[in-house]
């Protein structure tokens, strides 16, 4: 079985600050399973960042990315059982929880959340990867 792979991108575009060529994507798909790449506040389209220094912005844009992705793999965020956090702060988490916690209510995902000196750029405050299990339904 051939594995989907949602938005490919090539690092060098995303990071052309530094001397990175590699062939990635925001999410592959296989056997019913949703893996999405961390996300941060950055729009997927344009690759801007958004919400510089401002940490709840960047949840929501991180989650909101992480709806549309999930809609693009064909399932929803009620798809999702594990998130990972990570802040560059740990004064960031009761925001960052508060706000995640808002777009996962009813869900019930695992969680593991870990504090970082920093992320892939240093505007980022906070990154959340998630990964999904689309229903029998939904399966292709």
């Amino acid at each position: 079985m051939k594995h989907t792979r949602i938005r490919p991108f090539n690092t060098k575009e995303t990071y052309p600050e530094q001397n990175l060529d590699n062939d990635l994507c925001q999410a592959v798909v296989a056997n019913g399973v949703v893996y999405l790449r961390g996300q941060i506040g950055q729009d997927l389209d344009t690759r801007e960042s958004v919400g510089i220094g401002n940490v709840e912005e960047q949840t929501e844009k991180a989650m909101s990315n992480i709806a549309m992705l999930m809609d693009e793999a064909g399932g929803t965020l009620e798809d999702i059982v594990k998130v990972i956090v990570y802040v560059t702060d740990i004064r960031y988490r009761e925001i960052v929880y508060r706000t995640m916690g808002k777009w996962l209510k009813d869900v019930y995902p695992v969680s593991t959340g870990l504090v970082v000196n920093s992320l892939a750029r240093p505007e980022w405050l906070v990154e959340i990867d998630a990964t999904a299990v689309l229903s029998q339904e939904r399966q292709p």
